[in-house]
């Protein structure tokens, strides 16, 4: 009689454990075949400081699929922005990079140049430059890979602008952006600037799009697509409509 009453507090325990202490886990990678006949596809990459984690999606449809997760072998300075020139710290925030910013040549192996300051960093007078997504295991601010991770990501994004692509989004967050992680790093000076970062997270959650994100009064502001079957897809502000969709936008949170 023990015996079934200990697997019927298995069989009902068990669930509610694993919902209550779940954080939101990452998606699954494609297969190798399908990762492959993804090359050329657009693409999007995120990163998460705390899981030391660098994602790349590739477009499969209408749909951002995940192609792979990479290990990030180091990074410096710990979580929070960078804010100046020698502080050691890596980048957070929305990036978005063109042919440009591809180092082929780098003496870190490969490099992809996350474009830091963006007009973000600049508006809170942000200094520094040559931060890098790059191979070598090395970090001073940048975001280091292994060298064979580093083949793969430039060879998707470099494949990506190859085949029209005219800018890949990078958006890197100090963790999953789920309300358990802010509430567990609630007393950090950083949350006002972390909450600001959330709906550019949700956003890719929900919609498996990266979120259009631009600065407007020296702060982040999101788009939605507004879904009309006569006309080709258009943006609005998330706060109201108008022809230019960060013309009136206001910050969605304010950064103190």
């Amino acid at each position: 009689m023990s015996k079934i009453a200990l697997l019927f507090a298995m069989l009902f325990c068990t669930p509610l454990i694993t919902a209550c202490s779940a954080s939101e886990p990452a998606p699954a990678p494609q297969s190798p075949l399908v990762a492959q006949q993804l090359l050329g596809s657009p693409v999007y990459i995120q990163i998460f400081k705390e899981e030391r984690k660098l994602e790349l999606y590739a477009k499969m449809g209408n749909e951002f699929r995940l192609v792979n997760s990479f290990s990030i072998c180091n990074f410096s300075g710990g979580l929070g922005p960078k804010r100046r020139e020698g502080d050691f710290k890596s980048p957070e925030g929305f990036y978005s990079v063109d042919t440009r910013h591809l180092k082929p040549d780098s003496k870190y192996y490969r490099a992809i140049n996350i474009g830091f300051p963006n007009d973000y960093d600049k508006a809170q007078g942000y200094s520094g430059a040559y931060l890098m997504i790059h191979g070598e295991c090395k970090s001073i601010g940048c975001y280091a890979m292994t060298n064979a991770y580093m083949d793969d990501i430039y060879r998707y994004v470099e494949a990506a602008f190859a085949h029209g692509q005219s800018r890949v989004d990078i958006s890197i967050y100090p963790f999953r952006m789920t309300e358990q992680n802010l509430q567990r790093h609630r007393s950090s000076t950083y949350i006002s600037f972390w909450r600001q970062l959330k709906p550019g997270y949700d956003y890719f959650v929900k919609n498996r799009q990266p979120p259009m994100v631009s600065v407007a009064n020296g702060q982040y502001v999101m788009a939605q697509p507004v879904m009309n079957s006569a006309q080709p897809t258009q943006y609005a502000s998330t706060l109201e409509t108008n022809t230019n969709p960060f013309a009136r936008s206001q910050p969605l949170t304010v950064v103190k």
